[in-house]
């Protein structure tokens, strides 16, 4: 059986805390470990504030959706923006040593880091989606 919660808040790096709270909730529900419930709560929240900042440009007139699908062996999260979209192969590769003391562009590097799954495609109604999956590990 699959559960879902769907948060709307608005651009504003304000609200980011309180997807936190969710997300941490949501992990405890399923029963993951203090360390990868740890690991999943950063990795929504690099894609809520890349959703903020890069996607919707902190624009005060636009969303970002977080939708937590939940099932028992699984958490799904989809973050959506409005705004542009990109191409995420044209990002730099921060473990490059020209990258290594550049603090920005890790987000999605956590993302991909920590998660099982992650996609990042363009909405069909406009915007960027990501999919971030987690799958709980057998005890």
């Amino acid at each position: 059986m699959k559960e879902t919660i769907e948060l709307s808040i608005d651009s504003n790096l304000e609200f980011v805390d309180m997807v936190g709270s969710v997300t941490k909730n949501v992990t405890t529900k399923l029963g993951f470990d203090d360390e990868d419930a740890s690991w999943i709560e950063l990795a929504v929240h690099e894609a809520v504030i890349n959703a903020i900042t890069h996607g919707n440009r902190n624009a005060a007139d636009k969303q970002v959706e977080v939708r937590y699908e939940v099932e028992p062996e699984c958490l799904t999260v989809f973050v959506r923006d409005y705004g542009a979209g990109f191409d995420v192969s044209r990002l730099p590769d921060p473990t490059n040593k020209d990258n290594l003391l550049n603090p920005n562009g890790r987000g999605i590097f956590y993302m991909r880091t920590f998660m099982d799954e992650v996609e990042h495609s363009l909405h069909p109604e406009g915007g960027s989606l990501v999919r971030l999956t987690k799958h709980r590990r057998s005890a």
